[in-house]
């Protein structure tokens, strides 16, 4: 039976592409994996963080297997081109940063080895990503293992994949297909489990099997999920076994209606999610990946763009678990390179075949921002259409979709290639006016009613320690961040047909190129902060419209320094109702919105211990009434650059 072995630890790292005989006495550092070499370049803005060729260099004992055993070496994730030479020999290279593959390394095993792993993030028209908005981490950044299997298994060569694809279908009643993938010979037997561990289905290979009264996947209030065994036996004695969880649950997107769940309108309104943090780039561990998902529950979210790139099988396996429904993408971004479309169908066979399995993933995105720049339309419009049709033959049973440049107008060919669209809009942020998401939606609607529209992305810059009394679009105030997703709220609910709406951003996250808000190399569209630390103010107003989870919260708090005789003071709430309540003195409430929005006018005192309770529920805080606005609270823009002061 297979034996899997992780060899994270003990690596050597040599930054320099130097040659494999000089790789045991050439300088470098002893560290474990995950790791990528930009955990900091990357994140400081200088433009000039390390984008090229590095080796890493692992020496390992053979594993013990039997004569009729294989021996693979898999990679979970390696930015962004990968060859590997085992005993001074190739084993395989590989273009496209994460994603996992694998290669068979038996007949190439001494008793002690050695392995080298050049690694290479170089700007090249080969590989995607190359234009983006977000750092390209170099690095082995995810596991690395040594998987034994008899030498007839499960296939372990077919695009990095599991080895069983598994197709359930909820109509009138609910059917499982489980398709395994076998290299050598040998019958596989089919077992499906409820959650609960009870045997619900029984068949071979490529059977269609129904489940009685199956309980399905419902989302975030009732995630159920399945279990299907596959089990691989020679002769009756069983070589090779894999267990992979699944759901039950039908979906569809109408253009009046939106985004279907199990036969009931279920309007997708969620978060956009990069996976990189603070010194360590994209080399997160379990912990961490535990944690972004328990933040996007917390606020209530029903869905989840995972950008722009395959994330950690993990994460699927989180979101499944969660309830969240995914829009999972490829890295094919900003501009069109027609020498990497061989790349981009690569990482689109390796992003649906691996993911398959998962109850969460409902659509598949081809492209994102692809006409931001002009060039090759032609080729772009074609390739377009292949990796669509490519996508509906790799999978039948999803959707496809595409995030659409702002600057492409509605009618766009590339808008109308995918099953369902969405665009990325910062109509308010990047250009003046909130009411313009209004006269855009409402004009896409009218254009094409039978096209089902969706917002990617949409957001805005903001600095947690950046405050105005009269914030506005470009000063990166927590006020104008908050101010702005009040509005984008409200306008969704104007227009319920939209199938699907993103944040952008979950988390700030690097980018490189960026210099805005004072710290150059990030974005700062975040709801919370790069650390997870902070949940800013805009955070509270989507938990107030979409957690059940009782909570008031204090806006502005990190406001505490204020100017004038009164100032308004706003609570966000999902309670129903709130009261305020100034050293100790009742405020009477001036204005509500929506039910989530209080807004109360202070007379300020030289301190104001504020208190907002709802029931069970109260907040804190404290103002201070001060005779000039505090510096510190301003953006200071300088001739080259920007910085905020503290």
């Amino acid at each position: 039976m297979r034996t899997v072995v992780n060899i994270n630890p003990d690596w050597k790292f040599i930054k320099a592409n130097v040659a494999p005989d000089q790789a045991d006495v050439a300088e470098g550092v002893q560290l474990d994996l995950p790791f990528t070499w930009n955990g900091k370049d990357g994140q400081d803005g200088g433009g000039d963080y390390y984008r090229g060729t590095c080796l890493f260099v692992k020496h390992f004992a053979a594993p013990a297997k039997g004569e009729d055993e294989r021996v693979y070496l898999e990679f979970k994730g390696v930015n962004s081109s990968a060859r590997v030479l085992l005993n001074k020999k190739e084993v395989c290279t590989h273009d496209g940063g994460y994603s996992t593959f694998r290669a068979d390394i038996t007949d190439l095993l001494e008793s002690d080895n050695e392995l080298l792993v050049y690694v290479d993030n170089s700007k090249t028209e080969k590989v995607y990503p190359q234009t983006a908005d977000f750092t390209f981490y170099g690095g082995i950044y995810r596991d690395v293992n040594l998987i034994t299997v008899n030498k007839n298994h499960f296939d372990l060569d077919f695009f990095g994949a599991p080895g069983i694809a598994i197709t359930p279908k909820a109509d009138k009643e609910c059917t499982v297909k489980v398709d395994a993938y076998v290299s050598g010979e040998g019958e596989v037997k089919v077992i499906i489990k409820d959650a609960e561990g009870k045997i619900v289905a029984e068949g071979k290979n490529g059977e269609t099997l129904t489940v009685e009264n199956a309980h399905l996947w419902d989302g975030i209030k009732d995630p159920y999920l399945y279990s299907a065994t596959a089990t691989l036996s020679v002769n009756g004695v069983e070589v090779d076994k894999l267990e992979k969880k699944f759901g039950f649950r039908s979906f569809s997107i109408d253009p009046k209606k939106g985004f279907i769940l199990n036969g009931r309108v279920y309007p997708l309104r969620g978060v956009c999610r990069h996976q990189d943090r603070p010194g360590i780039g994209n080399a997160l561990t379990k912990a961490m990946h535990e944690e972004d998902i328990a933040i996007i529950k917390e606020i209530g979210a029903n869905t989840l763009r995972l950008a722009h790139y395959q994330h950690d099988d993990y994460f699927y396996d989180l979101c499944d678990e969660a309830g969240l429904v995914v829009w999972a993408e490829i890295p094919y971004i900003s501009r069109h390179m027609p020498e990497a479309n061989a790349n981009a169908e690569s990482q689109m066979k390796e992003l649906v075949y691996q993911q398959y399995n998962h109850a969460c993933i409902v659509m598949w995105g081809i492209s994102n921002e692809i006409t931001m720049y002009g060039k090759h339309k032609k080729d772009m419009l074609e390739f377009h259409k292949k990796l669509n049709d490519l996508v509906h033959q790799l999978d039948p049973t999803r959707l496809t979709t595409l995030a659409v440049f702002a600057m492409a107008g509605p009618m766009n060919k590339t808008a109308h290639i995918t099953d369902v669209v969405a665009w990325n809009l910062y109509l308010g942020w990047y250009v003046p006016g909130f009411f313009l998401n209004d006269i855009w939606i409402s004009l896409f609607h009218m254009l094409y009613p039978n096209r089902c529209l969706g917002y990617s992305e949409y957001g805005a810059e903001c600095m947690p320690n950046l405050h105005s009394k009269h914030p506005r679009r470009g000063d990166n105030s927590e006020e104008y961040q908050a101010s702005y997703h009040e509005f984008m709220l409200r306008c969704f609910n104007r227009h319920p047909y939209m199938w699907g709406t993103y944040v952008w951003n979950m988390f700030d996250f690097a980018a490189d190129a960026r210099n805005q808000g004072g710290e150059p190399g990030m974005n700062h569209k975040g709801l919370v902060t790069f650390d997870r630390k902070t949940r800013k103010d805009s955070f509270y107003i989507y938990k107030a419209y979409w957690s059940d989870e009782k909570f008031v919260h204090i806006a502005g708090k990190r406001f505490a320094n204020r100017t004038g005789g009164t100032t308004t003071v706003k609570v966000y709430t999902n309670c129903g109702n709130v009261e305020l309540y100034n050293n100790g003195k009742k405020v009477e409430c001036r204005k509500i919105k929506d039910g989530h929005i209080f807004l109360f006018k202070i007379a300020l005192e030289a301190n104001n211990e504020l208190r907002a309770v709802s029931g069970d529920c109260h907040d804190e805080c404290v103002l201070h009434k001060v005779d000039k606005p505090d510096p510190a609270y301003k953006l200071h823009v300088h001739s080259e650059t920007q910085s905020w002061q503290k």
